[in-house]
């Protein structure tokens, strides 16, 4: 009898943190959406291109990435949306239809803040091309380059640089 306390107690133990930490489950709509982004992150331009190929080395890194966020997203969406559903004394059908409701408008609310960030991406990377144009190319690894042998880093450092920028100027 005590083996078996021990063992179930062991069990548990060990399966209840590891459900914990477990990762959000990704569904289709959470592909579609990152496929989306991915796409807009990435541009048509050639400069909109570079500024991605610096973030993510290709397109299925991209896709990988924004899957895992949008899962997140759509999680902490919910969550939150049951707290406050909660909060408002509603039960039975009227909270799951609460929970719907507040869960899908936060899900649009982050898929608008994703959008804007993407465009700001876009807008950064457009303003770094014409920046390192009309500087030249080793003025501009000056500039925005690392201290490596050849300073090819400084596309990125420089797109980085302007979306955080932007991004800071915006109010909240």
């Amino acid at each position: 009898m005590k083996k078996i306390t021990l063992v179930t107690g062991l069990v548990f133990a060990l399966v209840l943190p590891a459900a914990a930490v477990a990762k959000p489950t990704v569904d289709r709509e959470d592909r579609r959406a990152a496929k989306t982004e991915c796409k807009t992150l990435r541009g048509h331009t050639s400069e909109t291109r570079e500024a991605f190929r610096t973030l993510y080395r290709n397109f299925a890194a991209c896709w990988k990435a924004k899957t895992a966020e949008e899962a997140q997203q759509e999680e902490a969406a919910h969550k939150n949306a049951a707290k406050e559903c909660k909060a408002e004394g509603l039960r039975g059908r009227a909270f799951g239809k609460c929970v719907s409701e507040k869960a899908r408008e936060k899900e649009q609310e982050a898929d608008a803040v994703d959008q804007e960030e993407a465009t700001e991406f876009k807008n950064a990377a457009k303003e770094c091309a014409s920046e390192r144009e009309s500087m030249g190319e080793e003025a501009f690894g000056l500039e925005y380059g690392t201290e490596n042998a050849n300073r090819r880093n400084a596309f990125g450092k420089c797109v980085s640089k302007k979306a955080r920028e932007s991004e800071t100027e915006q109010p909240a």
